[in-house]
């Protein structure tokens, strides 16, 4: 066997041995339902990113669904609650519907407020990944990741944040709780206009609340530097209410 032929061989064969320990993607997606009660999971891909095996399904208490999304897949997780669904998967949510009248999303997204899990697989050898309450929050959920090098630090918001949600962001019987931009559409909260940069959009009293009950979670639009986290070659779970009993 010459040179270039022992080379191409070795090239095969590592890359078939990368494909086999990975399964052919760039992660696994577990979803882990701790809450006392059915929270309805969905997912957004990005554009120009191929649709997961669901767009959105149902996890009852105490179950777990696991997903392969490919290397440089992007888009959002979030848990919508209080779902009533037919025989024919026709219905919605009381929080963080996805408007699309079907368990399955179909390529919506969450309708505000909703705790979002967002995701960039390996772009530039790492995966960047974020809890953000941007828009609000409605369940509580964490990130880990596992198997894979750097500093991986799980990240989310482990309190239940509509139990101190203020009554002008609270939504019904404190079933989720607004973002400023939501519930008064202003621009200094919404970070538009004249506040679309980081040194005119700061943090508000609202996000601060936000911030001091979640540290690790995005709080405003201008939050990067203490709520994005990487990872390489990682496998990520999702936990909804990671602080209930297990």
């Amino acid at each position: 066997m010459d040179l270039f032929t022992w080379c191409a061989s070795t090239l095969i064969f590592a890359t078939l041995l990368l494909l086999t320990s990975r399964g052919g993607s760039a992660a696994s997606f577990t979803f882990v339902n701790r809450c006392d009660y059915t929270v309805w999971p969905g997912i957004l891909a990005n554009a120009g990113s191929p649709r997961l095996d669901s767009t959105g399904f149902e996890l009852p208490k105490d179950s777990s669904r696991s997903f392969q999304a490919p290397t440089g897949w992007s888009g959002r997780f979030w848990g919508r609650t209080g779902c009533t669904f037919d025989g024919s998967g026709s219905g919605s949510c009381l929080t963080a519907d996805c408007g699309s009248g079907q368990v399955e999303c179909n390529g919506l997204g969450a309708s505000p407020p909703a705790t979002l899990a967002e995701f960039t697989l390996g772009s530039g050898g790492q995966d960047f990944y974020d809890v953000s309450l941007v828009d609000g929050y409605n369940v509580a959920m964490i990130v880990e990741g596992s198997g894979g090098s750097g500093a991986c630090a799980s990240t989310g918001c482990t309190t239940d944040l509509n139990r101190q949600c203020p009554a002008e962001l609270r939504v019904g019987e404190g079933d989720a709780c607004k973002s400023a931009c939501e519930a008064f559409g202003s621009p200094e909260y919404c970070c538009s206009g004249a506040y679309n940069t980081p040194d005119t959009c700061r943090p508000s009293v609202y996000s601060e609340m936000f911030k001091a009950a979640c540290p690790r979670s995005y709080s405003y639009a201008y939050d990067d530097a203490t709520s994005t986290f990487t990872c390489t070659d990682a496998d990520y779970t999702v936990t909804f209410c990671p602080s209930s009993p297990r």
